[in-house]
């Protein structure tokens, strides 16, 4: 029957396989053939940190359907009628003769196949650093489930007992968590000089960094290994960094990852600004019988209109599913990212949407930005959880531009929520105005990321003129004039109490009215709490009764990301100084 279309797919796992389940759905009579270079398909990748830890029982349930059947290629076959080629390589695409030639990795026997429509999904590899003796037993990349599997095994084996990560992203901090909960001495490298630098601004990674060194994860910034060294067994025992030698039973790989673009490259496909494949908002690639998704594409960021490469799971099951209503003959169109992350370690939640103050700034928005904290749900029930919420905003339009939040409480949640406004291009008095869900066992009458949105409001308006953890770092260090206002109230003052400050003043907010008078209406005042509502509140009774120069510390000591100390001794003792 010469009108059965043959649909090729090059690649068997998330955007390759979602897009042949969405091509049989529409088209029942199409060849579908997909081939896949390695003997797995159609595994969670993102779940193998989680395998590690031991939250996933079995690499089995990474590779299953919700009701228990093995994503195999005869499952394919049997359920849904598609052919699915394990260790065969796609190697040259020919666009005039419309064949992709193969290779059988057992029997290196080539073949052609022909299509009508192609998908490329070869996703992107793990960057593997040119780094002397990387080929050592022991270094892994967590890329694939036969990684994960040996990882397991030396933790279950108890081999592994200290490890060192390169690369503080995503893949890393899971990597350190599931390694820590094995009780493993865990130190991660980052050769930039943050934690998540691609994601994250400087006081947010500093705030999650300094609650991983608080549960034992050793994270080194501002460097880079330079050597890999073993013993006799070919086995790795020593990371040479460029500032020390860590003894070491295992060695993570996890400095990021390239998309897959060669095979497309030299088929004369057009590859993007990003260095991905570039594709249209139906997601068809410079040759219009050829779509691509995934890992290997690049993706429009829906706040900066930039091309960026921003692989993540969601994103290419999205991709899968568009590609196969497309070559099915719908018009669906994809309209981009918002490069939107969560992420877990231990029992902190951290994540962020839409871009970065840094990132902002960079593409010439006017922005101003506002620190937030709070309780994920009234402070009066059992669960509620400390959270912290920054907010990115264009200041001449009011438009939220992005967003990041850290804490034990429900980042998601937020996270989600301030990711569905940006898509709608909305503003923060947008956030403000949502009729949100609330009870005490959820979220609080005003949740806090609308009370972000007021912080926001209250910044423009110019009626809260609050700093930065950085900035107010700043002024401790050079404006020795500067009066820090500390209105807890003892007992929180004693525990923990701003470090490294010759100006401390500390009078609690119930006391603020009464003792006016140990301060200079003129002196450059900040005010600050533990979340910084009661130092709000302190630098409007200040303004209020007349002094000229009061600011706010935004986020409080829940979010100051520097040293502290116990606040029992006199501050700015002479030992200190």
């Amino acid at each position: 029957d010469q009108m059965m279309e043959q649909i090729v797919i090059i690649g068997g796992v998330a955007a390759g396989l979602k897009s042949a389940a969405k091509i049989r759905r529409g088209a029942p009579d199409a060849q579908i053939t997909v081939v896949e270079k390695g003997d797995l398909i159609s595994y969670g990748a993102c779940g193998l940190p989680y395998y590690v830890s031991g939250d996933v029982d079995s690499l089995q349930q990474l590779m299953s359907s919700s009701s228990g059947a093995l994503r195999n290629p005869d499952f394919f076959k049997n359920v849904k009628n598609i052919n699915v080629l394990t260790k065969t390589e796609a190697i040259r695409i020919n666009r005039t003769t419309k064949t992709v030639t193969v290779r059988n990795r057992e029997t290196a026997a080539e073949s052609a196949l022909p299509y009508d429509q192609l998908v490329i999904a070869t996703g992107a590899s793990p960057i593997r650093p040119p780094i002397p003796g990387i080929d050592l037993k022991n270094i892994h990349q967590l890329w694939h489930p036969d990684d994960a599997q040996a990882v397991r095994q030396g933790l279950e084996q108890g081999r592994f007992s200290r490890a060192v990560i390169l690369g503080a992203g995503l893949v890393g901090m899971e990597m350190a968590e599931a390694l820590s909960r094995w009780k493993s001495d865990v130190t991660v490298v980052e050769m930039k000089d943050q934690l998540f630098p691609a994601f994250m601004d400087e006081e947010i990674a500093a705030a999650v960094a300094k609650y991983a060194a608080g549960q034992g994860i050793k994270l080194l910034t501002g460097e880079t290994v330079t050597e890999f060294r073993g013993d006799a067994d070919g086995a790795v025992r020593e990371v040479v960094t460029s500032r020390q030698v860590l003894p070491t039973d295992l060695v993570i790989l996890a400095a990021g990852a390239r998309p897959n673009v060669e095979l497309a490259r030299t088929a004369g496909l057009v590859i993007g600004s990003s260095g991905a494949i570039a594709v249209d908002d139906h997601l068809r690639t410079s040759d219009p019988s050829i779509y691509a998704g995934g890992d290997c594409v690049e993706n429009t960021h829906r706040v900066s209109g930039a091309k960026v490469f921003a692989p993540m799971g969601s994103t290419a099951n999205k991709h899968g599913r568009i590609i196969g209503e497309n070559i099915c003959g719908g018009d669906t169109t994809f309209h981009g990212v918002l490069g939107t992350v969560v992420v877990k370690i231990l029992d902190l939640n951290a994540g962020k949407t839409g871009l970065t103050e840094r990132d902002a700034k960079a593409a010439g928005f006017q922005c101003l930005s506002v620190m937030i904290g709070g309780h994920d749900r009234p402070h009066y029930m059992p669960n509620a959880k400390p959270l912290t919420i920054k907010l990115i905003v264009d200041a001449g339009n009011r438009r939220l531009l992005g967003m990041q939040a850290f804490g034990e409480g429900d980042v998601a949640k937020r996270v989600d929520l301030i990711a569905s406004v940006l898509t709608f291009g909305g503003t923060i008095d947008d956030l403000f105005d949502i009729d949100l869900g609330y009870a005490p066992p959820y979220s609080s009458p005003i949740d806090l990321a609308a009370v972000a949105a007021n912080a926001a409001m209250n910044k423009l308006a110019g009626h809260l003129k609050g700093l930065s953890p950085q900035e107010v770092r700043k002024k401790l260090a050079s404006c020795p004039g500067t009066v820090f206002l500390d209105v807890r109230s003892s007992d929180e003052y004693k525990q923990v109490c701003l470090d490294r400050c010759e100006n401390l003043c500390h009078i609690p907010l119930g006391q603020l009215r009464s003792r006016l008078s140990e301060m200079n209406k003129d002196d450059e005042i900040i005010a600050f709490c533990k979340i910084s509502l009661r130092g709000y509140e302190a630098a409007l009774i200040l303004e209020g009764e007349g002094f000229t120069n009061v600011k706010v510390m935004e986020g409080g000591l829940n979010a100051w990301p520097y040293e502290t100390c116990h606040g029992q001794a006199p501050p700015a003792t002479a030992e200190k100084k």
